[in-house]
């Protein structure tokens, strides 16, 4: 699937399957360690949708320099599965199981307007995106108006005194990338002062 910024903005529809008759939720397999892309190719071929969120990075040595890409969360493979489909990829050699949220026995649904978001900032952020599973004070709703994000709705937060958007993904903590206060803009109510202050 390809995401655009149309499609992100394009309302509730996107993230609560609202008018949508299907029983296909978002889950996260569990799978051996370095074969998270061998299993998408075998969903792939059985035509479930997955996501293995991924991004590029450069190494560099001293006499050259390779662009790789990386897997943000290894050992995991977005699934986007009914359940019938959900039983069948248990039964790969290489998926031990899916994300279970501690005192529940089913498996942990990702709603469908966090994978919108997430994948969308992942295409179009020109900054690398990190992952931070420690607890995360909620920072202030904002909609991003500058920049290639542009339209990704988030939380503004500070990690490690830098300025970031949030998206939060069940269980999984926050997909974070660096992001200018005057890039944003708050959604509902008035600015907060560190929203002031960038203007001022």
């Amino acid at each position: 699937m390809i995401l655009t910024k149309e499609t992100l903005s394009a309302g509730p529809k996107i993230g609560t399957g609202e008018g949508v008759a299907h029983s296909k939720r978002w889950y996260v397999a569990l799978v051996r360690m370095h074969h998270e892309k061998k299993v998408a190719e075998r969903l792939d071929k059985m035509g479930i949708e997955n996501f293995v969120p991924v991004q590029q990075e450069v190494h560099q040595w001293s006499d050259r320099r390779k662009v790789v890409e990386s897997v943000l969360l290894p050992m995991m493979v977005f699934v986007h599965a009914d359940p019938k489909e959900r039983k069948e990829v248990l039964s790969f050699s290489t998926v031990s199981r899916y994300m279970v949220m501690r005192g529940e026995s089913s498996p942990t649904i990702i709603p469908d307007e966090q994978m919108v978001r997430f994948r969308f900032m992942l295409d179009y952020s020109e900054e690398a995106i990190c992952m931070n599973s420690a607890p995360l004070a909620r920072g202030e709703k904002v909609r991003v108006i500058k920049g290639p994000l542009t339209g990704l709705v988030g939380e503004l937060v500070t990690v490690d005194g830098k300025s970031k958007i949030a998206v939060r993904l069940n269980m999984l903590g926050c997909a974070c990338a660096d992001m200018p206060v005057g890039y944003v803009e708050p959604i509902g109510g008035e600015k907060s002062n560190k929203l002031k202050k960038s203007i001022l």
